[in-house]
């Protein structure tokens, strides 16, 4: 594939097309300078109110639920979906926390658990394959990990470059470089020289050479990427799993790293889906109103098995 180019900001983005990009990043920019409690309050009024015209997502966020914790009371599921929504309207609160607030007040909102994970294994010389999921606060849990130890992020490249120049800057305050996530040889040669590598195996990503199905909580058929496999086996990675949780309504976070996966299964990718999925579970469950359930995590089904989701 072609070098990598980070993006920059070019004369054209002030074409009027790219006003309402600027626009949000202007707003964005103003309210991270507001008071947490404002902030959050905000974003779960946005939750409530995008819920309430995007119907369509909230069946999503509903129909995961059902599947994955079908023994799960109904008043439990009900208040999970709630607290779901509301935190989904203050994950674009938290992004702008991430991309904007300095330094210091990351720090004083942030609390990190376990660095002496990644410690050890950088003193071992060793890659380490950093197992995230796709919280809601994930752009957050970025920022303040790289605060600790800056590593390599893997990228996808926004298809509006004016939103993308202003992803790639908030991304990279805390990351080495960037990574194009189909850059895998470039993902290879980081591994191997000992960085830390950012992967997030959590998604659907569809059926195809480098997936398989796997057990995800009472889901048995969940597709799932087997790269994991491919990262650690060819590069002797280490892979190391964390959560970002936000603790309560006060504003505090605990970035969690969890123990190293010692036990991977190398050379056995569908044995590697079903272990690092346990660590997915893991990782979800320590905070599952945080975690992004509008996605459609299951919409891809074996051949001649019906669709989960209307």
């Amino acid at each position: 594939m072609k070098k990598f180019t980070a993006p920059t900001f070019k004369k054209e983005f002030l074409h009027p097309k790219y006003w309402p990009v600027l626009l949000l990043m202007g707003v964005m920019y103003l309210i991270s300078w507001l008071p947490y409690f404002i902030q959050f309050r905000l974003g779960q009024g946005v939750g409530r109110l995008a819920m309430h015209f995007m119907k369509s997502r909230r069946q999503t966020i509903e129909q995961n639920l059902a599947l994955c914790f079908p023994n799960m009371e109904e008043s439990e599921r009900q208040a999970l979906i709630k607290q779901n929504i509301d935190n989904t309207g203050l994950a674009l609160f938290e992004t702008g926390m991430a991309w904007f607030w300095p330094n210091l007040r990351v720090e004083r909102h942030v609390t990190v658990e376990g660095i002496e994970h990644v410690t050890k294994l950088q003193e071992q010389g060793k890659g380490i394959l950093l197992i995230a999921v796709h919280s809601m606060n994930l752009e957050l849990g970025a920022r303040a990990f790289g605060m600790q130890t800056p590593g390599v992020g893997v990228y996808r490249p926004n298809n509006n470059p004016c939103f993308d120049y202003f992803q790639f800057k908030g991304r990279i305050r805390s990351n080495k470089h960037m990574r194009d996530r189909k850059d895998l040889k470039g993902m290879f040669r980081d591994l191997k020289q000992g960085e830390m590598l950012w992967y997030a195996p959590d998604h659907d990503y569809g059926r195809g050479r480098n997936s398989t199905f796997a057990p995800l909580f009472a889901v048995e058929k969940a597709c799932t990427t087997t790269g994991t496999s491919l990262l650690v086996d060819s590069t002797g990675a280490v892979p190391l799993p964390f959560a970002m949780i936000r603790n309560s309504d006060s504003g505090q976070y605990t970035l969690k790293i969890f123990p190293p996966l010692e036990e991977f299964p190398h050379k056995d990718p569908d044995a590697a889906a079903a272990y690092i999925n346990k660590a997915v579970e893991r990782s979800i469950l320590a905070a599952p109103s945080q975690y992004m359930w509008l996605h459609r995590r299951f919409k891809t089904r074996p051949e001649g098995e019906p669709s989960l989701y209307k």
